[in-house]
């Protein structure tokens, strides 16, 4: 589609939320363009990864509680490299796309180690008027997000950031869920 508008003429704008090279289509896009010999410019996009859980008050990494960041794309086979990052109390571990995939992320973790208290935060809608954050943990995230009817497009952040009251005082914290 956007090769036979270009050679129809016109200006074409591809406009994704995020960044449109982390688990988008952006570079397959790109090079459909330079292959057909169509020009692209691309203008980087704020990823999600880190933007969404800012925006419900949790850092990806934070002094002293997450030293490191692991992203995966929760319609993806979970990987190694995926589980070593959620048995690790010092690595945040960020799931795009991952509603469907929670049982199985879930049990991943059981399986790599991570306590059953270890935080877990589903940000959904990040950065709109109906931005909803809910906080669980690994033991409850299954029952919490089925009662809140937790849906995509969310960001699956597990980690020690995830833990409420980590950065916002609780009425802060509800004050940004209302939103």
């Amino acid at each position: 589609m956007l090769v036979a508008h270009a050679r129809a003429g016109k200006r074409v704008v591809r406009l994704k939320g995020g960044d449109p090279f982390v688990f988008g289509r952006g570079g397959e896009e790109v090079a459909a363009c330079h292959a057909a010999g169509i020009p692209v410019e691309v203008v980087p996009g704020l990823t999600s990864i880190v933007s969404v859980p800012q925006a419900a008050g949790i850092p990806v990494t934070h002094r002293g509680v997450s030293g490191g960041l692991h992203v995966a794309n929760g319609q993806g086979p979970i990987t190694t490299s995926t589980r070593a990052a959620l048995g690790d109390d010092a690595i945040t571990t960020v799931f795009l796309m991952g509603v469907a995939a929670l049982p199985r992320i879930v049990e991943a973790a059981r399986a790599a180690g991570a306590p059953l208290e270890r935080p877990v935060a589903i940000v959904e809608r990040g950065h709109t008027p109906q931005q909803r954050t809910t906080r669980s943990t690994l033991a409850t995230v299954l029952a919490d997000a089925a009662a809140a009817g937790v849906a995509n497009p969310a960001v699956i952040v597990i980690g020690e950031v995830a833990r409420a009251g980590l950065l916002l005082a609780p009425a802060e914290e509800r004050e940004r869920a209302i939103r």
